[in-house]
């Protein structure tokens, strides 16, 4: 049992050590970053969306060693080792993993890409700032607004990336506190996970959920992800107005 358990022991071990800063300090010395031509900085974003006109930053970031991927395939071959799988039984599974995700890998790339081309075309931010001309009742769609920015990247960092300066600069606009408006576009943010498009694909995918199971598991936490989403805009509106003291500014 000790042994069967060593894999996952490993896979914690190896990801708790990725993330410490010190090891991932040195981890980031083999990371590589480039402006992506014919886009870095060719696109400017305007007053509300941030506080003065800018440049749109294209950075193409390589993090290949101090990805937390490569730290799950380390974990994955020394995993193998403890297990006693050979290197023909190991890539045999491998490639029969890789197939089993390819469609939902296909589906992550491809919903990764809708992203960047809202991002820079300006659809996000006019999303972001139909939510922001909502005025007194900002605090509750603020949580709604992060929502929105994980269903369509699958990342809370994303979403934070996306509207993070929008929810500040509106909060400023509103004389909100903005840091709770910050906070509340990464609480909402966390009640989209369940419903990306990025995570179901791995989800069905990885679980080997039949044809059309997504479209089920969709509907299925769809009402959940709403209602917390939901419940988040009512915390955030009970420290907007309710007891504004308690919120850290």
């Amino acid at each position: 049992v000790a042994l069967a358990w060593t894999p996952y022991a490993l896979l914690v071990v190896l990801v708790l050590l990725w993330g410490y800063k010190p090891t991932l300090r040195y981890l980031n010395m083999a990371t590589i970053a480039f402006p992506w031509p014919w886009l870095h900085n060719t696109i400017q974003r305007m007053p509300p969306v941030v506080s003065k006109p800018s440049g749109y930053a294209a950075m193409y970031t390589f993090n290949w060693l101090s990805a937390s991927g490569t730290a799950c395939l380390i974990a994955a071959i020394l995993g193998a080792i403890v297990v006693g799988m050979g290197p023909r039984q190991f890539a045999g599974a491998f490639g029969r993993t890789a197939k089993q995700l390819a469609k939902a890998e296909l589906t992550m790339a491809a919903v990764l890409a809708l992203a960047f081309l809202m991002n820079y075309s300006g659809a996000t931010a006019s999303l972001g700032l139909a939510f922001a001309a909502t005025g007194r009742a900002f605090p509750f769609f603020s949580a709604l607004l992060g929502w929105l920015g994980v269903f369509l990247t699958g990342s809370d960092t994303s979403s934070n990336a996306l509207f993070g300066s929008l929810q500040v600069v509106t909060a400023g606009r509103l004389g909100m506190n903005p840091v709770l408006m910050a906070a509340s576009n990464s609480a909402g943010g966390v009640m989209g996970k369940m419903i990306s498009l990025t995570n179901i694909a791995v989800a069905a995918a990885a679980t080997g959920m039949a044809r059309g199971g997504e479209a089920l598991l969709f509907r299925f936490t769809m009402k959940h992800s709403v209602i917390l989403a939901s419940a988040v805009g009512l915390l955030v509106l009970f420290y907007a107005y309710v007891a504004p003291g308690w919120a850290v500014r």
